[in-house]
Parts: C-alpha cells; structure tokens; sequence
C-alpha cells in the first residue's frame, strides 16, 4: 500500500508541476496535462488531482479545462466550477455565449524543448 501510495504522490507531483507551467491567461487541456506530465491517457487522473488540492495550494488548477475549452461542470465541486470561471476571467480568458474558452486563442502551447 505505501507503494502504491507513493506512485501517486509521485504521478501527482508531475501532474502539479505541469499545471504551474500553464501561465496566466492561457488554459491547457486535460488531455495536454496529462501529456505533459507523462501519464499517456490518464484524463480522469488529472482530474483527481486538482480536485485533491488544498484551498491556497498555489497550483492554477482553474487553468485546466475540457477539451472542447468548457469548464467541466459538476455538482459534486461545491461552487468551484463557478470559481472557476471567475479566476480565468480575471485573467483575462473570455467565454463565449455558450461557455467556451476559444483555444486557439487563449490555448497553452508547450515550447518544444532542443
């Protein structure tokens, strides 16, 4: 079990540090963190995640969206999924009428490192 545990503070560590890259007024995916921080497919595990941080943790984790550039609304987040857009707001990202963030605008695009 310590193991186990340990791969996931592990997995979370790399997930975190790929979320603090995401600058402000820009938006990554689900699926671009979990290429970032080598977890493959691993959608769902981003989510985990975030949703495990602590309140003033310091991670942007409002920068994380759904791949169509919504909020993945849920009623299990407790107001967050409106904290949400407030946070990215002040940041400057804008929604259209139906809640998308425009991604080739305010998407996040890894530099490719030589």
């Amino acid at each position: 079990m310590k193991k186990r545990t340990a791969e996931i503070r592990t997995l979370y560590s790399r997930i975190y540090s790929a979320v603090k890259a995401v600058p402000e007024g820009k938006v990554a995916t689900y699926g671009q963190i979990a290429r970032y921080a080598g977890v493959g497919k691993n959608y769902r595990l981003i989510g985990y995640a975030l949703h495990s941080l602590p309140d003033h943790s310091g991670i942007p984790w409002q920068r994380v969206v759904n791949r169509f550039g919504k909020i993945s609304y849920n009623p299990t987040r407790g107001g967050y999924d409106h904290l949400q857009k407030v946070l990215l707001e002040q940041e400057g990202i804008e929604f259209d009428q139906t809640g998308r963030i425009d991604l080739a605008r305010f998407g996040y695009r890894k530099s490719r490192q030589k």
